[in-house]
């Protein structure tokens, strides 16, 4: 592999992976963190800096989208299939949509169904 061909490779998985663009925390949250605590109290509590978190819940949202997106672009699935499958997507935006308060830009909240 020469220096150009490792550069296009690079490249292209920084884009795929990057290819929403970068979502910013609610300022308010940002430097916070989330504890996890159990029922049993001789158990040890998780903490997790909720950067990290948000950064979970922004990659579950892009990875639904590019499922989206390859749904409806299959060329196997007839309309009927690609409605389906695109509910089920749709159902997961809308059970995400607890961790809404943790997004700046209401642009990049989840959403689910509308009634």
């Amino acid at each position: 592999m020469d220096r150009e061909e490792l550069k296009r490779l690079v490249k292209d998985v920084l884009e795929e992976e990057n290819s929403f663009g970068y979502t910013p925390i609610q300022e308010r949250w940002s430097g916070g963190k989330l504890m996890l605590v159990p029922r049993d109290e001789g158990l040890a509590a998780k903490e997790v800096p909720l950067e990290a978190f948000f950064h979970k819940i922004v990659m579950v949202r892009d990875r639904l989208r590019v499922l989206e997106q390859k749904v409806n672009a299959h060329a196997g699935l007839s309309d009927a299939e690609k409605i389906d499958l695109q509910q089920y997507v749709t159902k997961c935006y809308g059970s995400l949509t607890t961790f809404n308060v943790l997004f700046k830009e209401k642009s990049d909240q989840f959403e689910g169904e509308k009634k």
